[in-house]
């Protein structure tokens, strides 16, 4: 059994509050003021540190140092070019869930194409094409009529397609059910127990259409957010019973898959310890794989970026409504929708902090639907309009879920390594957004200036 030792990992928030001679306490990426970034960049500004996403692959790495495996980046958590292409450097692999996906790896870093699994319960003929194109690792498939399509397309193209069967294990994981993926109700995944036929059949030497499938491994994923390491460890044993009986049927897998999911916390991020979290997590991995010589592949994805990234925006104004009071702020939630859409926590947190008594107030942005808050009742050091904000552990299925709602650009991307801070994605305009209309018109001047930045 592999030994995970942490020692020597720094797992500390990028985001920290420092005295400075001018005004106190005020809030840095690294060694840089956030007010600094925005003044030169503006708002909404995601920030993201380089240092503490390699800081958390690490982590995982140094743990696992005793076991052949791989960790594969799940590109749908935020898939900015450089982001890959920093975690590519560093010997990470990538899980996809989209043709998009491929092509994003393939412009990143192609060398890692061989790195990739893809996931996904709906892959077209199209994308299957493009990953077999692109020699990936492995198809994750999730039903017999995609593995049947599989073998179509592998045996067209003449190229061997390794593939391994997402299996749903059943395990209940407490998480939001948007984002459970682990019981018979979900529309991911092949029932464990239809497993060991349809290996048998894709490998029978009998099914002659069938010899450019490979069967590679297995996989597993049952869901997202998940806190506790119990969930993974019953799903991953019942996927090691699967392998043992495949083993006595004469078909040796070569990996299991187990997913992603390992959640942290939004609400106590301060007192969260990733290294003890990630402990609990592989140790129940490798109590349930002991004794089967097989890589593991991991999909982790929120855990390496979510406290990674800020969202920093500008108050522009302060309303009362009665007894209510709302900071309205210049980003919305077309550029971080996850209150809305999970009624999910973000710790925010003043930039420059004024003293004072505290505020119990809404955060919302401009959006027109009372669904655009970040916090509700929240409590907050006292903020005036022109204030800049830290909408904080923002790093993950922020930038990857915005949209255009009401017209908006999406904000633009810095990413923080050291002293430096690069502009990893400028600030759209508004002729980019007319841009793929069939409509043509001429955008004679661009009134949102400053989001040209």
């Amino acid at each position: 059994m592999a030994q995970t030792r942490f020692s020597g990992v720094a797992t500390s928030r990028p985001f920290q509050s420092k005295t400075t001679s001018r005004r106190g306490a005020e809030l840095y990426c690294g060694q840089l003021r956030l007010s600094t970034l925005a003044a030169e960049y503006g708002t909404p500004l995601y920030v993201y540190s380089a240092d503490h996403i390699l800081d958390r692959l690490e982590l995982f790495q140094r743990a696992l140092a005793g076991r052949e495996h791989l960790l594969c980046y799940a590109v749908k958590a935020n898939s900015a070019l450089a982001l890959l292409r920093l975690l590519a450097e560093h010997g990470a692999g990538f899980d996809i869930v989209s043709g998009g996906e491929l092509e994003r790896v393939r412009a990143a870093a192609p060398e890692a194409l061989s790195r990739v699994v893809f996931s996904g319960a709906g892959k077209t003929a199209e994308e299957m094409d493009l990953a077999l194109e692109a020699e990936i690792l492995s198809f994750q498939v999730e039903s017999e009529a995609e593995l049947a399509l599989l073998a179509q397309r592998a045996a067209r193209m003449r190229r061997k397609a390794r593939f391994s069967l997402r299996v749903n294990p059943d395990v209940f994981a407490a998480t939001h059910p948007y984002i459970s993926t682990g019981l018979s109700e979900h529309k991911f995944g092949i029932p464990i127990a239809q497993a060991r036929r349809i290996y048998g059949e894709a490998t029978g030497r009998a099914v002659r259409k069938q010899r450019w499938l490979e069967a590679y491994g297995v996989s597993v994923h049952i869901g997202s957010q998940i806190r506790s390491a119990e969930p993974f460890g019953a799903a991953m044993a019942r996927v090691a019973r699967l392998v043992r009986e495949l083993e006595r049927d004469g078909i040796s897998l070569r990996s299991v898959d187990a997913g992603g999911g390992l959640g942290i916390d939004y609400e106590d991020a301060a007192g969260f310890d990733p290294a003890a979290a990630a402990h609990a997590y592989l140790y129940a991995m490798e109590q349930a794989l002991d004794g089967l010589n097989v890589r593991l592949v991991l999909e982790p994805g929120r855990f390496l970026v979510a406290q990674s990234g800020a969202l920093l925006t500008r108050v522009l104004y302060v309303k009362k409504n009665g007894r209510k009071t709302f900071v309205i702020t210049d980003a919305g939630m077309n550029d971080l929708i996850r209150p809305a859409l999970y009624q999910a926590w973000h710790e925010i947190v003043a930039v420059q902090p004024r003293t004072g008594r505290a505020i119990t107030a809404d955060v919302v942005g401009p959006v027109c639907e009372s669904g655009d808050f970040f916090a509700r009742d929240r409590r907050l050091s006292p903020v005036e309009p022109g204030d800049l904000m830290a909408i904080l552990d923002a790093g993950a299925y922020g930038m990857a879920q915005s949209s255009n709602y009401n017209s908006r650009p999406r904000p633009a991307e810095l990413l923080v390594q050291g002293r430096e801070a690069r502009l990893i994605r400028r600030r759209e305009t508004m002729a980019e957004l007319f841009a793929p209309e069939m409509e043509q018109v001429a955008v004679l001047s661009d009134p949102l200036k400053s989001m040209k930045k």
